[in-house]
């Protein structure tokens, strides 16, 4: 940038957040903030049946609010997801959605209250130039989000990832309203998390900070806090692996989750734009495939990047520069016992250039700090098998 250059920038920040252990009991009060009368609560088949889920609908129950539960929600949830969740809250008569769970969760109960009222199909409102415009504000339902795990940061956000069920595709599909009204994050929701999902979920924080931060968008306020989300899994995600009651790092992590997202308003790069369809063909997990291409997707932007990373680095206590952050991100990878590659997840003699032409299309790859092209890209696949 020159230094007689003045820039500008569209900034959009979060909303209301309700932090703190125990404050789901603040459920229903937060439907009430956010005018909900007949809330639907949308959640996973994983979670549906898990005692958090039982405590939510209990407060509701308990404050007239009703029980009702949507749960047909894949791990990378589908079009077909959102139709089915769209004719349970019309059928139903809900005037809004509770977004409960992980990012599956979050994103379907989101893109329900989206669709509910819209007249357009699902896919006319991707994440494409300004065809969020297409949609009738004024239709989109209230939600209210209760993340379960900490990764996506899907409850600060106004997207959802959906995958298209025929083509394999994951497409983003936004809105500014996507942008809940009250999010209650309870870090004790957290506590029952296996060590495997933590790991995963923290990646994908982690993932989130570290390709905002690299972004070459100009947005001070995200890079101050991708910084800060990248310090804070650092230092909390390994104590909330080995204990999944540490409360304290779970409460750390939730703040990294939401920061992450808030981040990457800046941008993503080529880590999101491999992993989305490495998740969307072999249904692997958002954030440790994003883990386990973090190092070849540093190397491959290193030119680009490298001053970038010395800084953080030296913010985060990690000697070496360059060399040294990427020495940390294998031993963090290490430790959460994160695949060592993309054989290693279970991806096995694929489709290279079905990959790299899902790869170039996905809207995260206009962040990354190096261009990317058919070239590059198959070599960057290349090296993370």
């Amino acid at each position: 940038m020159s230094p007689n250059t003045c820039p500008t920038a569209n900034w959009s920040y979060p909303t209301a957040i309700r932090f703190g252990a125990g404050r789901i009991s603040e459920l229903a009060d937060a439907c009430k903030a956010a005018g909900i009368s007949r809330p639907l609560l949308v959640t996973d088949r994983g979670l549906a049946p898990l005692p958090i889920t039982k405590q939510a609908l209990d407060i509701l129950e308990g404050a007239g609010l009703g029980r009702a539960l949507f749960s047909e929600v894949d791990p990378n949830p589908n079009e077909k997801n959102v139709a089915a969740g769209v004719r349970a809250f019309t059928e139903g008569g809900h005037d809004g959605v509770i977004a409960f769970g992980g990012g599956s969760g979050l994103d379907l109960g989101k893109a329900v209250a989206f669709m509910a009222g819209q007249k357009r199909p699902l896919w006319d409102f991707e994440d494409v130039g300004d065809w969020w415009t297409r949609a009738d504000s004024a239709a989109i339902k209230p939600i209210v989000a209760v993340p379960t795990t900490a990764g996506t940061g899907s409850e600060v956000g106004r997207a959802s990832v959906i995958t298209n069920s025929e083509t394999h595709e994951k497409k983003i599909i936004f809105h500014p309203k996507f942008l809940p009204t009250v999010v209650i994050c309870d870090p004790e929701l957290t506590v029952g998390m296996p060590p495997a999902i933590t790991a995963g979920t923290g990646m994908d924080a982690f993932a989130h900070c570290l390709e905002a931060f690299s972004s070459p968008f100009y947005h001070p306020m995200s890079q101050g806090i991708a910084l800060e989300g990248m310090r804070l899994v650092k230092e909390n995600l390994p104590r909330a692996f080995v204990d999944g009651k540490d409360l304290e790092a779970r409460a750390n992590m939730m703040s990294a989750a939401a920061m992450g997202a808030v981040a990457f308003q800046k941008g993503l790069g080529a880590i999101h734009a491999l992993s989305h369809p490495i998740g969307a063909v072999y249904n692997t997990h958002h954030g440790t495939t994003n883990a386990v291409v973090m190092q070849p997707v540093l190397q491959f932007n290193r030119t680009a990047i490298e001053r970038r990373i010395e800084t953080a680095a030296a913010y985060l206590g990690i000697d070496g520069g360059f060399d040294g952050f990427y020495d940390f991100v294998g031993s963090l990878n290490s430790t959460l016992g994160i695949p060592a590659n993309l054989t290693a997840l279970g991806v096995t003699n694929p489709d290279l250039e079905v990959l790299v032409d899902a790869a170039l299309r996905d809207p995260s790859t206009g962040g990354n700090p190096v261009k990317m092209d058919h070239d590059n890209t198959l070599a960057l696949f290349r090296a993370c098998l």
